[in-house]
């Protein structure tokens, strides 16, 4: 089913302004600009197509509060640290660091043993080549948007080990990120089961 990209950045839209957080319209208007809401979600892997990114953020959103909502029925506790507004914000805007940076061309594939020409994604990381999650991050406060600590950690080590090199410092500050808090949990799980089920089955 092909995605409808308006939709879905009606629904983004929507939610991101929900949560009322100062810098909500800058963030809107710089994510148009870059092309955020017509972006693919990845090269190949998982929503390869137009509108895949914004798509794949909002599989990531519904995700997270399912998984937050079960996870405060087996834990109350968890209720003040995993609010609805944190969980949107977390999920929406963990990969804004895609958006500029997959570009199309053209590829070949071999379909019934011919050659055929057909338009694909590569990377190209040239623009602001600043990270993953860190990225994120980093522009998202540069457009004046405002993120607790909980977020800010949350968006910077949602990709966990894939992002994790050998340095101790990098261990040591995921491992700390992940004790204090559970949104950066609840953000991991939403991001796996969207993209390897939602997206891929």
């Amino acid at each position: 089913m092909a995605i409808d990209v308006q939709a879905n950045k009606d629904r983004f839209c929507e939610i991101l302004r929900r949560t009322g957080r100062a810098g909500v319209e800058t963030v809107l208007a710089e994510l148009d600009q870059l092309g955020f809401f017509s972006a693919p979600a990845s090269t190949r892997f998982h929503l390869a197509e137009e509108g895949g990114l914004c798509q794949h953020s909002l599989n990531v959103y519904d995700e997270a509060m399912l998984v937050k909502v079960l996870q405060c029925r087996l834990r109350p506790n968890l209720e003040p640290k995993l609010d609805d507004v944190s969980v949107a914000v977390a999920a929406l805007l963990h990969d804004v660091c895609k958006a500029e940076v997959y570009k199309t061309e053209i590829k070949h594939r071999k379909v019934n043993g011919k050659w055929e020409d057909y338009l694909g994604y590569v990377p190209d990381y040239s623009a602001l080549p600043l990270g993953h999650g860190e990225k994120s991050v980093i522009r998202l406060l540069r457009w004046g948007f405002e993120l607790t600590d909980e977020e800010m950690m949350a968006i910077r080590w949602h990709m966990h080990a894939w992002s994790l090199s050998d340095s101790p410092e990098d261990g040591a500050n995921f491992n700390k990120a992940n004790e204090r808090c559970p949104l950066l949990a609840v953000l991991i799980a939403a991001d796996g089961l969207a993209a390897h089920i939602l997206e891929t089955h």
